[in-house]
C-alpha cells in the first residue's frame, strides 16, 4: 500500500476476484455445497436490483461463487446427452430419416440448436437464485408446478425405453420373452441409488461411462458398415428448412422434434441438476442425499439467494454464464449431432424406404443386411443407448416429481425431500413393472405416446420461462437479445407443431372434423381455426411481455460496474 492510501482505496484499486484456485475448482468434480447460516443472512430489498418476489419469501444476500474451469463442472449435460440418446437420436430421427429421407435433416440440427438455448435458459433462475425452475414456476402460480407433473407423467409414466431395451437384449441373446430382462432393468436402476450418500453423484457417474460407450460405439459402427458416404447428403438436407415429405408419420416427426436433444420433462431437470453439481447460487442450497445411507441432510431452502450487482459480482456471472454455454455446447449439442448423424446414415443405408418403425427397423431390416461386427454393434449400441435414457429418465422423473412434491405441499406438511425422492423413486419403479408386465407388443407405441406429449409440453414451459427470465429478473440477469429472439423462435416452433398435432388427433383418432389443422393453417376446419388463434395469442402474449420487460428493464446496476455482458449472455 503507498502511504497515505487508505485500506478502502487499496480495496478499490485491486483486481476483481473472479475464479475459483485449482483446488477449489476440483470441488466441482463431485459435488460442491457451501453451507451458509441462512437465518443469519440480510434479506435482499425489494427493488429492480435484485429479483421479483413474486408469491414467495425474499432472497439472501450472499456473494456469487467464484467460477471453476470448464472441465471441473461437466455433468448435467452429459446426463441430459445419455437422456437423449436413447429416443431420438436412436429411434425417431434414424426412423424419419430412413422413411423421409435427408430432407428432414434441417429439423434435427435446428431442433437441436433450439434445445441449447431452452436447456441453458432453464438454468438461469437456478444459477442467479439457487432455487429450482419449479420454484420460480411456484413464484408465479401454484398451478404451474402441478400441471407440469401431470404432463410429466403422461410423457414419461411408460418406461418404453426399459422395453425397449430389453426388446433388443433378448433378440441378441435368443430370449423368447423381453419382459423379465425389463423388470430386470428397471429394478438395476433402483439399486444403483443406494451406492452413494449423494444420489446425483451415482448418476453422473454411470451417464458419463453409458454415454462414452454409446458415442464410441455409433462412430464405429457407421465406419465398420461404410455408411458414411451417406454424410455427402448432409449439406443439402441441411438447408432444406421447412421441408416434410409427404407420408411423414406427424406424431414422430413431433416426437422426434422434442426429442432432437432430451425433450419434455427431462429437459426441466437440467435446473435441479446445475442445482445439485453446485453452479452459482445452486452452491449455497443443499444437495439431496439418500435417507438410506445414514448421511446428515443438507437444506434446500425454500427461498433462495442472490446477489448484490457489484463489479465483481457482474464479472463472476459473466464468468458462470461462459462456462455454462460451454458445458451445454460442447457435451450436448456436439455429442448429439455426431451420435445422431452416425446412426442415421446407417440408417438411410440399409433401411431407406422401409416403414419399419423403432427396434424393429434395426432389428428385422438393418441387421440381417450386416455381417460380422456391424451385427455385434448394432444391438449393443442399441441396448445400451435404450438403457442410458431409461436411467436418465427414471432420475428425471423422480427428481422432478420430487421437487414439485416438496415445494408444492411436503414442504409445509413437513416431508423430508430425501424421503420424497426414495418414496416416489420405489413407486415409479414398481408402476414400471406394471406396465411392462401389460399385453404390449411393441414398446415403440409407448415412445411415441411419450414423445408426442413431450413435444406439446414443451411449448408452455418455454414461453413461461421467457417471461419468468425476462420480467422478474433484473436487467443484468436477463437473457441478451440473441437469446430471447431464440426463445421466440422455440416458443413458435413447438407451439405451432403441438397445435397441428392437437388438431390432428382430435379430428383423425377421435372423429371430430372440425378441429382438423392444416399445415398452412388456410384449410382447417372451424375448431382449427380457433386452435391456431389461441397458438397466435399465447405468441404475440410472449413477444410482447418480454419485449417490454427488455425495453423498460434498467441498466443501471450494470452500466455502473461497466461488465459487458454481450449479445448471447
Amino acid at each position: 500500500m503507498n502511504s497515505g492510501e487508505s485500506p478502502s482505496d487499496a480495496a478499490d484499486d485491486a483486481e476483481p476476484d473472479v475464479y475459483a484456485s485449482e483446488v477449489e475448482g476440483r470441488q466441482y468434480r463431485g459435488t460442491s455445497y457451501m453451507p451458509m447460516p441462512y437465518d443469519d443472512l440480510v434479506d435482499a430489498s425489494d427493488t429492480d436490483a435484485y429479483p421479483e418476489r413474486g408469491e414467495g419469501g425474499s432472497f439472501k444476500l450472499l456473494d456469487l461463487p467464484r467460477v471453476p474451469k470448464l472441465s471441473h463442472v461437466v455433468g448435467p449435460s452429459a446426463i441430459m446427452l445419455g437422456a437423449s440418446l436413447g429416443s431420438g437420436e436412436t429411434l425417431f430421427w434414424p426412423v424419419l430419416i430412413a422413411q423421409g429421407g435427408w430432407a428432414l435433416y434441417w429439423a434435427f440440427w435446428i431442433g437441436v440448436l433450439t434445445q441449447f438455448f431452452v436447456n441453458t435458459e432453464l438454468q438461469r433462475w437456478t444459477v442467479a437464485t439457487g432455487e429450482s425452475v419449479f420454484r420460480a414456476f411456484d413464484r408465479v402460480s401454484r398451478f404451474w408446478p402441478l400441471f407440469f407433473l401431470l404432463a410429466g407423467f403422461v410423457s414419461l409414466g411408460w418406461p418404453g425405453w426399459a422395453a425397449s431395451a430389453a426388446q433388443v437384449g433378448s433378440w441378441a441373446f435368443g430370449l423368447a420373452d423381453w419382459q423379465p430382462l425389463g423388470i430386470g432393468l428397471m429394478v438395476l436402476i433402483f439399486l444403483s441409488y443406494q451406492l452413494s450418500p449423494v444420489m446425483y453423484n451415482v448418476v453422473e457417474g454411470a451417464q458419463f461411462v453409458l454415454v462414452v460407450v454409446s458415442i464410441l460405439g455409433a462412430v464405429t459402427l457407421a465406419v465398420v458398415t461404410g455408411s458414411t458416404g451417406q454424410l455427402a447428403n448432409l449439406p443439402a438436407g441441411a438447408v432444406a428448412i421447412g421441408t416434410i415429405p409427404a407420408g411423414t408419420d406427424l406424431a414422430v416427426f413431433l416426437g422426434g422434434l422434442a426429442f432432437a436433444g432430451a425433450g419434455g420433462y427431462l429437459n426441466l431437470s437440467q435446473s435441479l441438476w446445475v442445482r445439485e453439481k453446485g453452479y452459482g447460487m445452486g452452491n449455497y442450497q443443499g444437495r439431496l442425499k439418500n435417507p438410506l445411507i445414514g448421511d446428515d441432510p443438507e437444506p434446500i431452502q425454500e427461498d433462495g439467494f442472490t446477489f448484490e450487482p457489484t463489479e465483481e459480482n457482474l464479472l463472476r456471472w459473466r464468468g458462470w454464464w461462459r462456462v455454462i454455454q460451454l458445458e451445454h455446447l460442447l457435451t450436448f449439442v456436439v455429442g448429439l449431432l455426431v451420435v445422431a448423424t452416425m446412426l442415421m446414415t446407417v440408417a438411410a443405408e440399409f433401411a431407406s424406404g422401409s416403414d419399419a418403425a423403432g427396434i424393429d427397423m434395426w432389428l428385422t431390416v438393418v441387421v440381417p443386411q450386416l455381417s460380422g461386427t456391424g451385427q455385434v454393434l448394432v444391438p449393443l449400441v442399441l441396448f445400451v443407448a435404450l438403457f442410458t435414457t431409461e436411467y436418465a429418465i427414471v432420475e428425471s422423473f423422480v427428481r422432478n416429481s420430487a421437487d414439485i412434491v416438496y415445494e408444492t405441499h411436503g414442504r409445509q406438511a413437513g416431508w423430508s425431500l430425501p424421503t420424497i425422492f426414495l418414496v416416489t423413486l420405489t413407486a415409479f419403479t414398481l408402476w414400471g413393472v406394471v406396465i411392462i408386465l401389460l399385453p404390449f407388443d411393441q414398446p415403440f407405441f409407448l415412445l411415441v405416446v411419450g414423445a408426442a406429449m413431450s413435444g406439446v409440453m414443451m411449448w408452455p414451459y418455454i414461453a413461461l420461462t421467457l417471461v419468468i427470465n425476462t420480467t422478474r429478473l433484473p436487467a443484468h440477469l436477463q437473457p441478451g437479445w440473441i437469446r430471447v429472439v431464440a426463445m421466440w423462435w422455440a416458443t413458435g416452433f413447438f407451439g405451432y407443431f403441438s397445435t397441428l398435432l392437437i388438431g390432428r388427433t382430435l379430428a383423425r383418432d377421435f372423429g371430430v372434423v372440425a378441429f382438423e389443422t392444416a399445415p398452412g393453417i388456410v384449410g382447417s376446419g372451424p375448431a382449427g381455426y380457433v386452435l391456431w388463434l389461441g397458438y397466435l395469442v399465447v405468441q404475440a402474449y410472449t413477444v410482447a411481455v418480454t419485449l417490454r420487460a427488455k425495453r423498460d428493464g434498467t441498466d443501471t446496476a450494470r452500466e455502473a460496474a461497466d461488465v459487458d455482458r454481450g449479445w448471447l449472455s
